[in-house]
C-alpha cells in the first residue's frame, strides 16, 4: 500500500513525539529531537538544512544528566600558585617594625604561672619551703611605695615610737610593752593619745625633771626635760579605776587595765622589774600574744626572733596569693619559713602603714597602688582609677594626736637597738 509523503512526515512526527525506544535522560529534550528531525529532514526535496543551534553542548549529549553538565561550584583549594601569591603579600609587607615585633613575640616565654608558697622534699629526706613565684617583686615595688610616702599612722605613731625619749632605757622598754598592750584592737591614734595621758597624768611626780645632753656643739650644755610619769613604780601605785580613766578610749579598756596591773606585779617579782627578754616570757604575760612578744623584742630589746603578723599582714599576704591561712598565727609561720630574716622586722610596718593607706579592710584602693597593672596582686580590682593622683591622702582621723610631742624631742637609742 503507497502511502503519501504528508503520511510519512507526519509518522515522523509522531516518532519524534513518542517517548524514547531506550533509557535517555532528561537532557534528551523534545526539543533536541525536533532539532534532529529538522536536521535530518529535507525542505521540499532539497539538500537538509543545518540547523544553527548544532555547535551546542547540549544538543550533542544524549545520556548524561543536566546537573553533571552543570559544572560543580568551585571550591577553594590550596594550591602552590595561591600559597607561593600569598608568600609574596606576606613578603611584601614585611617591615623592620614588623620583623622584630614578631621576633620579640615568638621570643617571648609563656606567662610563669603564680605559685604559692610549697613544701619541697629533697633527696636526702628534709623539707623545704619554695617562696612565692613573685614575691620579691611585690615586696621591692610596696617598700619603695611606701618610702616615698609614709603617711601612714603606724610611720610617726607605732607602738615602736610612743616610749618616751627622755626615759631611762629599762622604763622605755616598758612603756613599749604597755603600748603594745593598749594597741590590741584599736586605732594607733588612739592608742598615742592614751600613751600621752599616760606619760603626763600618771603619777604624782609629774613634776620632776632630769637633765639631757643635746649634743656636741651646742653652746648649752644641758636642757631641763620633763620626765615620763608611765614607769614601773607608778603603774603599781595607781589605783585600777585611775588607770582605766586614763586609758578608756583604747578598745576593751577594762581588761587591759586588768592586764597591765597584773603584768606590773609580774614584771616586779620574777623578772626584777625589768620586762622578760624572751619571746617565750613574754607571751607568759596576760593578754600578751606572739604577735605583741615578737614586736616587742624588735622593739624593745632590738633582736628579730619572730615576725609580728597583725590582721593586716594577715590579709594582705593572702590578697597577694603567698598562702593561704586561716588565722595570724598560720600566717606567722608560714613567713617564717621562707622570708629571709633580714626582713622580719620591717614586713610589719610595711604592710601595716599599706593597710592603712591603700590596701584598706574595706573599700580598697588598687588604683593608688603601685602594683596596679603589673599583674603581680592577684586580688587586683581592675580599672580602678586612682582617687588622690599619684599617691592617696590618708583621711585624718579625730582624736589624731596633735599634741602629741614624742617626735620633737631627741631620741635616745634602746640599749639593744
Amino acid at each position: 500500500m503507497r502511502t503519501s509523503r504528508a503520511s510519512k512526515e507526519t509518522a515522523k512526527v509522531l516518532q519524534a513525539l513518542s517517548p524514547p525506544s531506550r533509557r535517555q535522560t532528561r537532557s534528551t529534550s523534545r526539543s533536541g529531537l525536533l532539532r534532529g528531525f529538522a536536521y535530518n529532514g529535507k525542505s521540499n526535496g532539497a539538500n537538509p538544512v543545518k540547523n544553527e543551534d548544532d555547535s551546542s553542548s547540549l544538543s550533542s549529549v544524549d545520556t548524561v544528566d543536566i546537573e553533571d553538565i552543570l559544572e560543580p561550584p568551585t571550591k577553594r583549594r590550596k594550591t602552590k600558585a595561591n600559597t607561593a601569591a600569598k608568600e609574596t603579600t606576606d613578603a611584601s609587607s614585611l617591615t623592620p617594625d614588623n620583623v622584630e615585633k614578631r621576633i620579640k613575640s615568638e621570643s617571648v616565654p609563656p606567662k610563669a604561672r603564680r605559685a604559692p608558697a610549697r613544701k619541697i622534699k629533697s633527696e636526702d629526706g628534709s623539707i623545704a619551703v619554695e617562696p612565692p613565684s613573685n614575691w620579691e617583686s611585690i615586696y621591692s615595688a610596696v617598700k619603695k611605695m611606701r618610702e616615698e610616702n609614709p603617711t601612714a599612722p603606724v610611720d610617726t605613731m607605732g607602738c615602736a615610737e610612743l616610749y618616751w625619749r627622755a626615759s631611762s632605757p629599762r622604763d622605755r622598754r616598758f612603756q613599749t610593752l604597755i603600748a603594745l598592750m593598749l594597741s590590741s584592737q584599736t586605732k594607733d591614734t588612739v592608742t598615742a593619745v592614751a600613751m600621752q595621758r599616760l606619760h603626763t597624768e600618771l603619777g604624782e611626780n609629774d613634776g620632776q625633771a632630769i637633765k639631757q645632753e643635746t649634743g656636741e656643739g651646742s653652746d648649752s650644755a644641758s636642757q631641763s626635760l620633763q620626765d615620763s610619769t608611765l614607769n614601773l613604780q607608778n603603774v603599781l601605785a595607781v589605783s585600777p579605776e585611775r588607770l582605766n580613766s586614763l586609758i578608756g578610749a583604747v578598745g576593751f579598756h577594762n581588761n587591759k587595765t586588768k592586764y597591765i596591773k597584773k603584768t606590773a606585779e609580774i614584771i616586779r617579782d620574777q623578772y626584777d622589774s625589768e620586762i622578760p627578754s624572751t619571746p617565750a616570757e613574754l607571751m607568759k604575760l596576760p593578754g600578751v600574744g606572739p604577735k605583741m612578744a615578737y614586736l616587742c623584742m624588735s622593739a624593745a630589746w632590738g633582736k628579730h626572733e619572730g615576725i609580728g603578723v597583725d590582721v593586716h599582714v594577715h590579709r594582705i599576704t593572702n590578697l597577694w596569693g603567698w598562702h593561704k591561712t586561716k588565722t595570724p598565727e598560720e600566717t606567722r609561720m608560714s613567713l617564717e619559713s621562707w622570708l629571709p630574716k633580714d626582713k622580719w622586722h620591717e614586713i610589719n610596718k610595711l604592710l601595716v602603714g599599706l593597710g592603712q593607706t591603700v590596701c584598706l579592710p574595706v573599700g580598697r584602693r588598687c588604683g593608688d597602688c603601685d602594683l596596679a597593672g603589673t599583674k603581680l596582686c592577684k586580688s587586683e580590682i581592675k580599672g580602678m582609677a586612682p582617687k588622690y593622683g599619684s599617691r592617696v591622702v590618708p583621711k585624718k582621723e579625730e582624736n589624731s594626736a596633735e599634741s602629741f610631742s614624742l617626735a620633737d624631742e631627741p631620741k635616745v637609742k634602746v640599749e639593744g637597738e
